[in-house]
C-alpha cells in the first residue's frame, strides 16, 4: 500500500478517449493507494437506473452529458481519498474540466488510434461507436484534439501494462505534492 494522504489533492481524475485504459488503470490505482475507485459512467448509470446506450437511445447525448456533469460534481466535490475514472467524453465541457482541476489531479491516458481500435473493437455498450469503428475512433479523436490537454500529467498507455502506467501516475503524483 502506498500513502499519498499529504497531497494536495484528495482525488486522483483519469480521462482519456475510450480504450486508453482508464477503467483498468483506476482499479489497480486504488487497490494500490488503498482508496475506494469509482468511474463516472457507472455513477450515472446506477442515478439513472438505466445503461448508457439505453440513456443515449432515450434522451440522447446531450442529456447524457448534464447526468454525467451532475455526478462528477457530486464525486469530485466529496470529502472521501477517491480514484475516479471518468468517461471519455467528460472532458467536452469547461465546467468539468474545472471541478477536476479543482479538485483533483488529473491523468490524461492516451494510446495510438489503431491500439484504441483493437481494444474497443467488439464492445457494443460504447454508443459512440455505432457503424464503423475505426472510421468513429478516428472522427472523434480528431474532434477531440487537444481536449485532454489540460491534465496535469499525460501517459501514453499503449505500450504499457496496468502496473506500468499506476506505477507512472504514482511516482508523477509524489513529484508534484512535493513541488506544491
Amino acid at each position: 500500500m502506498i500513502i499519498l494522504s499529504a497531497l494536495p489533492h484528495g482525488k486522483l481524475v483519469l480521462v482519456g478517449f475510450m480504450g486508453t485504459g482508464k477503467s483498468s488503470v483506476s482499479r489497480l490505482l486504488a487497490e494500490k493507494l488503498a482508496w475506494d475507485r469509482t468511474d463516472s459512467d457507472e455513477e450515472v448509470e446506477r442515478a439513472e437506473n438505466r445503461k448508457i446506450p439505453d440513456i443515449f437511445a432515450q434522451d440522447g447525448e446531450q442529456a447524457f452529458r448534464d447526468m454525467e456533469t451532475k455526478e462528477l460534481r457530486k464525486l469530485l466535490e466529496s470529502s472521501q481519498s477517491l480514484v475516479v475514472a471518468t468517461g471519455g467524453g467528460a472532458v467536452l465541457r469547461e465546467e468539468n474540466r474545472s471541478v477536476m482541476l479543482e479538485h483533483g489531479y488529473v491523468v490524461a491516458l492516451t494510446a495510438h488510434p489503431e491500439q484504441i481500435i483493437a481494444r474497443v473493437m467488439q464492445d457494443e455498450a460504447r454508443p459512440l461507436l455505432q457503424g464503423d469503428v475505426r472510421e468513429r475512433v478516428y472522427g472523434l479523436l480528431e474532434t477531440r484534439k487537444g481536449a485532454y490537454d489540460f491534465a496535469h500529467l499525460s501517459v501514453d498507455t499503449t505500450e504499457l501494462s496496468v502496473e506500468e502506467v499506476v506505477d507512472l501516475i504514482v511516482n508523477a503524483w509524489k513529484q508534484h505534492g512535493a513541488s506544491q
